[in-house]
């Protein structure tokens, strides 16, 4: 079944100053995140430190991640990594441990060609076979943007295609990724509305990890107010290290998520913590 409406991009629990996973603290968080209204989650994204989580790491937490999946709540892995070999390698262990989705983000550093892009996306695709693939498009963290033509030759190779989240804005940067045939999940929770209004499958949030109810209430019911309260929240935010701030946040609502990253992230100043207080 493909993903749908609202997806919270998970933080990932951690202890012990960033350097262990927290496993006491993934089933909290994820009945959180459900009872908050939203769908589903997307793990170990950009707002889950994915990236700087070793490959065994990376493992053990998805597989905290499913287990703790209440019934009809979607849990996507988003598998991205430097070498096509590990993002294979995570996908496959995706389709093997049950998850629902599989996501995967261009490799950073070397600005891939598209030759080099289909490779690699098509392999990790081929690795998840049979569950949903989705291109996750993001060019200010990949460094690059994905071009269409790669995304539809993947499509012509890849059945398991379903579709794409995009995290660029502001919205015409978005809108060429809205292909017919293929979901778009918005992942800038600003431009979610313009997006909806124009087709949009969704959105993958990093706010809808720490404010599942707002979230969900923009993305259902397209609520105004929900709306000026992710663009408060966006603004607010400017600045301040965001993987630590939705810990925070969390901690803060009764969510036993410690307010630990992974370094090089940091964590909250004091000052810090009393601006993210005053957006509660």
């Amino acid at each position: 079944m493909s993903l749908h409406g609202a997806i919270a991009a998970a933080v990932t629990p951690l202890r012990d100053n960033g350097h262990a996973l927290d496993g006491d603290a993934f089933g909290p968080l994820v009945r959180f995140i459900a009872e908050g209204g939203m769908d589903g989650l997307l793990a170990m994204g950009t707002t889950g430190e994915g990236v700087l989580l070793s490959l065994a790491e990376r493992r053990w937490a998805a597989e905290r991640f499913v287990e703790a999946r209440p019934e009809g709540f979607q849990v996507a892995l988003h598998c991205g990594a430097q070498t096509t070999h590990e993002t294979s390698a995570l996908a496959a262990h995706a389709q093997e441990i049950g998850a629902d989705a599989v996501a995967v983000i261009a490799p950073p550093y070397y600005p891939l060609d598209e030759e080099e892009l289909f490779r690699h996306l098509r392999s990790a695709a081929d690795a998840c076979s049979p569950l949903p693939f989705y291109v996750y498009e993001f060019a200010a963290r990949s460094g690059y943007p994905i071009p269409i033509s790669v995304i539809e030759r993947l499509r012509s190779d890849a059945a398991n295609l379903r579709g794409l989240k995009v995290s660029d804005r502001p919205w015409p940067a978005v809108a060429p990724y809205l292909l017919e045939g293929l979901d778009l999940f918005v992942g800038s929770e600003p431009i979610v509305l313009e997006g909806l209004e124009a087709g949009a499958a969704g959105a993958v949030s990093g706010l809808g990890t720490a404010f599942p109810e707002t979230v969900a209430k923009l993305v259902h019911d397209r609520d105004p107010a929900a709306h000026e309260r992710v663009v408060a929240l966006r603004e607010g935010l400017a600045g301040i290290p965001f993987h630590a701030a939705m810990k925070f946040v969390l901690g803060t609502r009764g969510i036993p998520v410690r307010g630990d990253v992974r370094a090089p992230l940091r964590g909250l100043t004091d000052e810090e913590r009393a601006s993210v207080s005053s957006l509660l």
